[in-house]
């Protein structure tokens, strides 16, 4: 009896089981490729929190991005694609949030200013002095 090579039967005793991460070419995800879709996503959500955690993030979601895509580049058929596109989503995200932190710094340090200017020009009868 031949066997059914495209058969969707559960693996048999002493086969090895199937791995639900690899696709069926038997390729890996990318390194890190969650990790950089995570830390993209969590750069723009805490790109408000006075701007540091998103730019903390932001990079390291690039960094972590450019050595996957390096990888990925050096041998794209021991790689599955839906893994490197998450990488290139998550680099693309930590540099929304790197810019989206950086912006919101700017603003903050011109607030600083502008409110500094204002208290600096009040005489100080206005002050409740």
């Amino acid at each position: 009896m031949e066997e059914n090579k495209f058969s969707n039967d559960p693996p048999q005793y002493g086969q090895p089981p199937v791995n639900p991460i690899n696709n069926q070419f038997g390729q890996s995800p990318v390194p890190n490729s969650t990790a950089v879709l995570v830390l993209g996503i969590l750069s723009i959500v805490f790109c408000f929190c006075y701007g540091l955690v998103g730019i903390i993030l932001g990079i390291i979601a690039i960094v972590l991005g450019s050595k996957g895509a390096a990888i990925y580049k050096a041998n794209p058929n021991g790689y599955s694609l839906a893994s490197y596109n998450n990488l290139k989503a998550g680099k693309i995200c930590g540099i929304i949030g790197l810019i989206l932190s950086c912006i919101y710094i700017v603003f903050i340090i011109i607030y600083i200013v502008a409110v500094g200017s204002i208290l600096s020009a009040m005489p100080w009868d206005m002050m409740g002095r």
